[in-house]
């Protein structure tokens, strides 16, 4: 296969659809998806995937999508070969630092990597420069708005599948109940797991360190807490970190590569968390390797992350949280017995279904009440057995 191949047009398909299950934190909760997927193709025949996501709103009419699209972006991708895209940098200065008008970042990025790996025929991963094709998956349950026996359903089905570590959601104005869901997950799941939570920046430094001391008491060791104040709170994190030297702090989540920079130069996190932009992420990771730092992978659009995870030296963890996003991939990734794998098929390994094209495409904002019934999730049980 040749190496020269040029971005020569571009696809978006928009999708709408009932989740299969409210999910959300302390702060937020949806009960919609809303993406469109972004498929780059080159004069060689060659197709790369990303997703563009938005949480909360619907993203506009694909046409909208589209034209906006072809506005902001296209004219600095169009006639350029991916492999020169995939670790431009851009100089911060002034108007240059601007977003686009809708989330075309990570869709881009893993859209580029997808087809420069396929470029030269191989894994993503292993373009990466990977020596591993798996890593630990934890289950998470994005659990905050279900019912306990929700709950208890979900973190039970999770520990049949042979997952070994759950993290749930904290942060509750009344602190018995993360009290009394911490006690409902220990029964129902195998003893020994290992447990993080994730309160979302729900508290204050001195709160935090009050209320982990009194987690402590209760009898649950916390492999770590994710975001437990202010992300950009540098200084309260590292005394976090300091007050509370029987658990790990898990932070950066919600800030950018910059941020992320800070965070670790401050001492404010034991583990720096990154998500899904591929380019970002591996640069963040290496300077996370150089300075001792583990990295974990947070939610990443059908667990795209993997590729990273196995690529960077600090990754020990992927989160993967029962999003029913299968149906929309031909070949959703592979996990078993508390291990995702990372395919061995060159790019990424995921191609836009063609039966979700057909049955799922959404081309205009419908409302809520029109969705429907949410597709069929296979890997997800609410009920208890």
């Amino acid at each position: 296969m040749s190496i020269n191949t040029r971005l020569a047009s571009f696809e978006i398909t928009r999708f709408q659809f009932a989740r299969d299950r409210v999910i959300g934190d302390s702060q937020v909760r949806t009960d919609t998806v809303n993406i469109a997927a972004l498929e780059l193709c080159t004069d060689s025949g060659l197709k790369g995937l990303g997703f563009i996501q938005t949480l909360f709103h619907p993203l506009p009419d694909q046409d909208e999508i589209r034209r906006v699209f072809e506005d902001e972006a296209w004219p600095a991708l169009v006639g350029q070969e991916p492999m020169a895209l995939i670790h431009r940098v851009h100089r911060p200065r002034g108007g240059n630092q601007r977003a686009y008008t809708l989330p075309f970042h990570e869709a881009l990025q893993v859209a580029l990597w997808d087809l420069a790996s396929k470029q030269v025929d191989l894994p993503l991963h292993q373009f990466l420069g990977s020596r591993r094709s798996r890593v630990r998956a934890y289950a998470s349950g994005l659990d905050y708005h279900l019912s306990d026996s929700e709950f208890e359903a979900l973190f039970a089905h999770a520990d049949s599948l042979g997952y070994n570590a759950f993290k749930i959601k904290v942060g509750h104005p009344d602190f018995d109940r993360d009290l009394a869901r911490l006690r409902l997950l220990a029964g129902a799941v195998r003893p020994g797991a290992q447990i993080m939570i994730d309160s979302n920046e729900a508290w204050g430094a001195k709160e935090a360190v009050v209320k982990l001391e009194a987690i402590r008491r209760a009898g649950y060791d916390l492999l770590w807490v994710e975001d437990p104040i202010l992300r950009n709170d540098f200084e309260g994190l590292r005394l976090l970190r300091e007050s509370a030297p029987w658990t790990l702090i898990n932070s950066g989540e919600y800030l950018d590569a910059a941020g992320k920079r800070q965070l670790m130069l401050a001492g404010g996190t034991d583990i720096l968390n990154v998500h899904g932009q591929v380019t970002d992420v591996m640069r963040i990771g290496w300077l996370a390797a150089e300075m001792g730092i583990p990295v974990t992978l947070g939610n990443t659009f059908l667990e795209v992350g993997v590729h990273m995870a196995c690529a960077l030296p600090e990754v020990e963890w992927l989160e993967y949280s029962f999003q029913n996003f299968d149906h929309l991939v031909e070949q959703p990734m592979e996990i078993r017995d508390g291990w995702i794998y990372a395919p061995d098929r060159p790019g990424h390994g995921l191609v836009l279904s063609e039966a979700a094209r057909r049955e799922w495409a959404r081309p205009n904002v419908l409302p809520r009440a029109e969705l429907g019934a949410a597709p069929h999730n296979p890997r997800l049980r609410l009920e208890a057995p």
